[in-house]
């Protein structure tokens, strides 16, 4: 596994390419030019192999961006897999994590789900001043700054009705860091939201 992290990396160098990863890319990546890292042999699978396992093989402060999209909510360790980021992601590079928002219903189906997000949960691990609502950081030592945090409202396209109606809803809520917090607060369990986008950016 190290030879393949080690060829890849250099080739990217090589090329001039930013060194982008992406956390459990399944049978598809969506970022281009990234080095999809997957437990499962997919197609277009580049690194296989536990999150933990791969990324204690990459150099400190490699990476430009890291993106995962319904990965770390199969995540037990949530603290230990940001910490492995941070380690090797460089100055100003930005980590980005779309996961299912706590209120999502699905989330209860997939037995394989183990961690929740909410509007706050990366606040926790990094400063934040997006909203007013402050959470303990617990003493650990935060390596990136919060910069946005987004509800995202959508369902199964077959649901056109509904696909409309929450699409104004996602615009009527992510209006402001507000409305986000409103939300939350006060209309999560009304009308659910299907997921979170988080970008986080290393200090």
């Amino acid at each position: 596994m190290q030879n393949i992290i080690n060829k890849l990396l250099a080739d990217k160098v090589n090329s001039n390419e930013k060194i982008i990863l992406e956390l459990g890319c399944g049978n598809h990546k969506k970022i281009n030019n990234s080095i999809g890292i997957d437990a499962i042999d997919y197609p277009g699978v580049d690194v296989i192999g536990d999150i933990f396992e791969v990324l204690r093989l990459i150099p400190d402060s490699t990476i430009d961006e890291v993106h995962s999209f319904h990965f770390v909510e199969h995540i037990s360790d949530l603290t230990g897999l940001i910490s492995e980021l941070a380690r090797v992601v460089k100055k100003n590079g930005i980590v980005g994590f779309t996961a299912p928002h706590f209120s999502n219903p699905y989330f209860y189906s997939d037995p394989t789900h183990k961690t929740f997000f909410g509007l706050y949960t990366f606040c926790y691990y990094s400063d934040c001043s997006l909203f007013s609502r402050k959470v303990p950081t617990y003493n650990m030592d935060i390596k990136f700054n919060l910069e946005s945090v987004d509800l995202i409202f959508k369902t199964d396209k077959v649901f056109l009705i509904r696909a409309i109606f929450k699409h104004v809803i996602g615009k009527l809520f992510n209006f402001s860091s507000y409305t986000r917090e409103l939300y939350e607060d006060s209309f999560c369990f009304i009308f659910p939201c299907y997921e979170i986008h988080a970008i986080l950016k290393k200090k």
